[in-house]
């Protein structure tokens, strides 16, 4: 099963990246779930609305940003992506460079929530996985 929720989180990168927000929330639960602890925009977001809403501000930031799925670990109902980020902020001459890790929660086959580690090291233990 867990090989079956990494290929449910794998095509998300790809439609963040064009900012295709129908194909981003195609598997997400109506109830979906982010919670942000380290942005000035701290708070639980839920739901397609106000995740987006989210993104789509985050986003104002940035003339570019790209995430890059670089490695996925799976474990039971939860897949860990290691990500690097890559942007350039608006008005800006210099790139920021950034890695970081995803903890998505999916059952069967929906993504349920979202959970972001500055330091990939701990959403592979939020998950108990190892490397």
């Amino acid at each position: 099963m867990s090989q079956e929720n990494v290929e449910v989180v794998r095509p998300i990168y790809d439609a963040l990246n064009r900012r295709d927000w129908d194909a981003v929330f195609s598997a997400v639960h109506a109830d979906f779930e982010l919670p942000i602890h380290r942005l000035p925009q701290a708070g639980t977001y839920r739901g397609r609305d106000q995740v987006q809403s989210l993104f789509e501000d985050y986003l104002t930031a940035f003339d570019n940003l790209v995430l890059e799925p670089e490695e996925f670990f799976e474990g039971g109902d939860q897949v860990v992506v290691f990500v690097k980020a890559s942007a350039q902020i608006k008005g800006s001459s210099g790139d920021l460079e950034n890695t970081h890790g995803h903890l998505w929660t999916i059952r069967d086959g929906t993504i349920l929530s979202l959970r972001m580690f500055p330091k990939r090291g701990e959403a592979l233990e939020a998950a108990g996985l190892r490397e």
